[in-house]
C-alpha cells in the first residue's frame, strides 16, 4: 500500500511540473512568436508624449488589461479553453476572436502570433487536437489567444493558472515596449511589472464570470492611438 500511494503521488506531481514548464514556455518572451515586435497602440502615445513616465506605462497598460484588447482576449481565453473539447463551439469562438479587434494593426497583432503560436506549438509540444484544429481552420485567421487557451486545455494545465499566464505575458511585453520606448530603466520596468501584478488578479477573476454577451471594451483612447500607430512618420513597432 505505501508504495502504490508514493507511486501515485510522484506521476501527480510529475504531472504538475510537466504543466507548469509548459506554461512557463509559451508565455515567455522567447517563444518565438513575434511578440516583441508589438506595442498595441503605446508607441503612439509615447510619440504623442503622453507616456514619459514608468507610471504612464503602468497605467495604459492596465487600460489594455482592464478595459481594452486585454480584456477582450481574457475573456475569450476563458471560454475558448473551456470549448476546446467541443470542436464547433471552439471553433465558433476563435472565429469571434480573430475578428474581435478595434484596428487592422491589433488585429495583425493577435492573428500573426496566434499563427505562430499553433505552428511552433505543433512541432514542439505536439497533440492531436491541435493539429485537428490546425486541419479545419485552413488558411482563416486566428487570435493568439484562443490558440493558446486550446493548447493549455488539451496539455492538462489548469485554467486559472493559464489565464493568469496570459495576462502576464501580455503586461509584460508590453512594458518591455515601453521601456524601449520612453525609454526607461530596467528598475522601472520592473517596478511597473510589480504594480501591474496587483491588478491582474481581479482582471482574471472577473474574466472567469463574465459571458460573452457582456463582452466589450471601454478604452477609446487605446483605439485611436492604434488607428494613429498606421499612420506615424516613422516606427519601431508592428502596432
Amino acid at each position: 500500500m505505501i508504495t502504490i500511494t508514493t507511486t501515485i503521488t510522484t506521476a501527480t506531481t510529475m504531472l504538475a511540473d510537466a504543466a507548469l514548464h509548459r506554461l512557463l514556455a509559451w508565455t515567455s518572451p522567447s517563444y518565438p512568436v513575434g511578440s516583441f515586435t508589438y506595442s498595441h497602440g503605446l508607441e503612439t502615445a509615447v510619440e504623442d508624449g503622453r507616456i514619459t513616465t514608468a507610471a504612464h506605462v503602468t497605467a495604459y497598460v492596465e487600460a489594455v488589461l482592464a478595459r481594452g484588447g486585454g480584456w477582450i482576449d481574457a475573456v475569450l481565453f476563458v471560454h475558448a479553453y473551456r470549448a476546446a473539447h467541443d470542436d464547433a463551439a471552439f471553433d465558433a469562438l476563435s472565429e469571434l476572436a480573430a475578428a474581435f479587434r478595434g484596428s487592422s494593426e491589433t488585429a495583425l497583432e493577435s492573428r500573426q502570433q496566434g499563427g505562430s503560436f499553433l505552428s511552433v506549438t505543433r512541432k514542439a509540444w505536439p497533440h492531436p487536437a491541435l493539429d485537428a484544429f490546425a486541419a479545419r481552420n485552413g488558411d482563416h485567421p486566428m487570435a493568439h489567444a484562443t490558440v493558446m487557451a486550446l493548447a493549455c486545455a488539451v496539455h492538462a494545465i489548469p485554467l486559472e493558472p493559464a489565464l493568469h499566464g496570459w495576462l502576464h505575458a501580455t503586461a509584460a511585453n508590453l512594458v518591455s515596449a515601453g521601456v524601449r520606448l520612453v525609454p526607461l530603466g530596467q528598475t522601472d520596468g520592473q517596478l511597473a511589472l510589480a504594480a501591474l501584478s496587483h491588478a491582474i488578479p481581479a482582471i482574471a477573476e472577473k474574466a472567469l464570470v463574465t459571458p460573452l454577451e457582456d463582452l466589450g471594451t471601454a478604452a477609446p483612447d487605446l483605439e485611436l492611438a492604434s488607428l494613429s500607430h498606421e499612420t506615424l512618420y516613422t516606427r519601431l513597432f508592428r502596432s
